[in-house]
């Protein structure tokens, strides 16, 4: 690599992963691994977390965070940073549905508060805890999850589209604040993916979704790691503040 080159790799890369436990989250746990990245997974699913830390080994650890409890998410961002000495990225994966096929005058308020705990505010903390590791090397990477719900407007999922919403124009404050100090925050909107936590969606969406797409195929998360991991390497330190859908082309800026 010459010194005109950007750096592509994420070797030695120190990233937190927030509900990296399964899903989305274990995948771009298992991406940044085979990349060389160093990675702390939190999640509440402990057993889970713990097991596939011990899979993949001295690369990774695992820290217990729970994103509704802004003092779990305090201690967690420390003690990962402290594993590895550093952060040098955060992924804030971690989100609830909670809401999905009720309309909105179904929902209950203690749904939505909770929803919006978890999705947006937990993001927003972490984020704040992480700034300070963040911002050591001058490198810092964030890379908030948001959704492609919140592109098109997706029914009967308002508190999750809402909050995903959120976390898109979140994104934008948070890149014009941290970018003083060297740090990028992006966010990815995935469409309708095919994890754990999407079982319940049912087959009418599946199709709605496939037949939309200029690609005409289902969404496997192998289709959202590659965009993740660039937006966490150096080579991505001129691109921040965007929202970059991947979903096939479902919907497009």
């Amino acid at each position: 690599m010459t010194a005109s080159q950007p750096e592509i790799f994420l070797t030695d890369r120190r990233i937190l992963v927030t509900g990296g436990a399964r899903g989305l989250g274990e995948a771009f746990v298992r991406a940044l691994v085979q990349a060389g990245a160093r990675v702390v997974i939190s999640d509440v699913l402990h057993a889970r977390g713990q097991a596939l830390s011990d899979e993949l080994g001295e690369s990774t650890h695992y820290v217990a965070m729970d994103m509704s409890d802004p003092a779990a998410i305090q201690a967690g961002v420390a003690a990962a940073a402290a594993h590895w000495g550093g952060l040098d990225g955060l992924v804030n994966n971690a989100a609830v549905t909670n809401s999905g096929g009720k309309n909105m005058d179904e929902l209950a308020v203690d749904t939505w508060d909770h929803v919006m705990a978890v999705n947006v505010r937990g993001p927003w903390l972490a984020t704040v805890a992480a700034t300070p590791h963040l911002a050591a090397r001058g490198s810092g990477r964030v890379v908030n999850l948001a959704s492609d719900t919140a592109l098109w407007g997706a029914p009967r999922l308002m508190a999750y589209v809402s909050s995903k919403g959120a976390v898109m124009a979140m994104t934008r404050s948070m890149a014009r604040e941290l970018g003083p100090q060297g740090i990028t925050v992006n966010a990815v909107a995935p469409g309708l993916t095919l994890v754990e936590a999407t079982e319940y969606v049912p087959e009418a969406r599946h199709q709605y979704y496939r037949q939309g797409r200029a690609i005409e195929r289902a969404q496997v998360p192998d289709d959202v790691t590659a965009t993740v991991l660039f937006l966490l390497s150096r080579g991505s330190g001129y691109v921040t503040g965007q929202v970059l859908p991947v979903n096939g082309g479902f919907v497009m800026n």
